[in-house]
């Protein structure tokens, strides 16, 4: 079945608008959330993946709260 599109009529009104969005902002949030590279340089090895997943959630969480503090004074 072919769709019925009209040509010659005219869009109708235009209900809400459309915001641009501003990419600095959410660079800005983004570096905010996620540090970079928070681990000390080196090898690690871990007993088991839980183990080392509590040990990089520690270390982002340290990261965070230092990023934060020194931000908001």
């Amino acid at each position: 079945m072919k769709p019925i599109v009209n040509l010659e009529e005219s869009p109708g009104k235009v209900v809400g608008r459309v915001r641009p969005i501003q990419y600095d902002s959410l660079v800005d949030l983004a570096e905010g959330l996620m540090p970079r590279l928070p681990y000390p340089k080196g090898i690690y090895r871990f007993r088991t993946f839980e183990e080392a997943d509590s040990w990089k959630r520690q270390l982002l969480l340290q990261a965070a709260v230092t990023k934060s503090r020194a931000h908001h004074g």
